[in-house]
């Protein structure tokens, strides 16, 4: 997300003249987008939201197996969840808001209503279904490259046997989500490559079915240089098992108080914003394509879910 920064000597103006004239404060420009370093992410860019309810106790204690075998397993399975999720067609509707903290309002709204699809021709593609005019501007930001990447690939986090040496995966215990059991891993990024977007942050591994059930973090880098801040929310995403089998992402919320230092003439700037993503529709494409869980092949992706999902809030 990056800050439409007001110029101070701009500011400075407006408020001499807004004192003889009553009149109010205008100008602006918008900053591009740059690249952060790994090491800048040690800088507070933002202030968190707090944990949802519904997490039970953390036991720290050791698993009955080996941490780096749960960890080879997860990723076995969620490397077989990623090929299946790329037979499916579902809705995406995203929602990014600033909060206006004096009136507890919306200031200011991108909204978008996408079909997840396939062409004639086989190939996947995004159809734009809704999207009225963005009116993110009179909140003080503007949507960035890297947030329209958040939202279609790093918000619905899957973390593939290719993926694994790309992180740290750290074993934290065993926790509850609502009535299911649950692994936990911290996991965060070895290094952080020029534009590519990774997860530091936490996951809740179902340990029956070894599938992420929530992801709880953010994305990163973000861009803290001066005059180019590009800054994102921490986020939280639910899966359920919507074919009986596999855990798809249903919802995310992403919501906290992104702090724009300003600099270069600019102001530095609070913004409160708030993401809400959710996915629907799932329907497996095509009849010719075959979708495996371990040896089974899943002929009726619409059946029933085995066990109860954790709850997602109720927004």
């Amino acid at each position: 997300m990056r800050s439409i920064q007001v110029s101070l000597s701009r500011w400075i103006a407006a408020v001499a003249i807004a004192a003889c004239a009553f009149a109010g404060i205008s100008g602006g420009n918008s900053s591009s987008l740059g690249l952060q370093t790994a090491a800048a992410q040690d800088k507070d860019s933002f202030t968190p939201m707090a944990l949802d309810s519904g997490f039970g106790r953390m036991d720290i204690s050791d698993p009955a197996i080996p941490p780096e075998q749960i960890i080879k397993q997860f990723a076995a399975k969620e490397t077989e969840f990623q090929e299946a999720l790329n037979h499916y067609t579902y809705r995406r509707i995203a929602r990014v808001d600033t909060i206006d903290d004096d009136t507890k309002k919306v200031s200011g709204e991108w909204y978008e209503v996408d079909d997840v699809i396939f062409d004639p021709t086989g190939r996947r593609t995004e159809k734009v279904v809704f999207a009225p005019p963005n009116t993110l501007d009179q909140g003080g930001i503007m949507m960035s490259p890297s947030d329209l990447q958040d939202i279609q690939h790093g918000y619905p986090f899957v973390l593939t046997a290719a993926d694994i040496p790309a992180y740290n995966v750290k074993y934290v215990g065993r926790q509850k989500v609502d009535e299911i059991d649950c692994y936990v891993f911290d996991v965060s990024p070895k290094t952080i490559e020029k534009n590519k977007r990774y997860l530091d942050g936490r996951i809740w591994v179902d340990t029956t079915d070894l599938q992420i059930v929530v992801t709880d973090g953010r994305m990163v880098p973000d861009d803290t240089r001066k005059g180019k801040e590009d800054l994102h929310p921490p986020f939280m995403t639910w899966r359920q098992q919507v074919d009986g089998h596999y855990w798809f992402p249903v919802y995310t919320k992403g919501e906290g108080v992104l702090h724009f230092a300003g600099g270069y003439g600019s102001m530095a700037q609070d913004v409160h914003i708030r993401d809400i993503i959710k996915y629907s529709d799932y329907k497996r494409f095509g009849s010719t394509s075959k979708v495996f869980y371990g040896d089974q092949e899943i002929t009726n992706p619409g059946q029933p879910q085995n066990q109860q999902p954790p709850a997602p809030p109720q927004k």
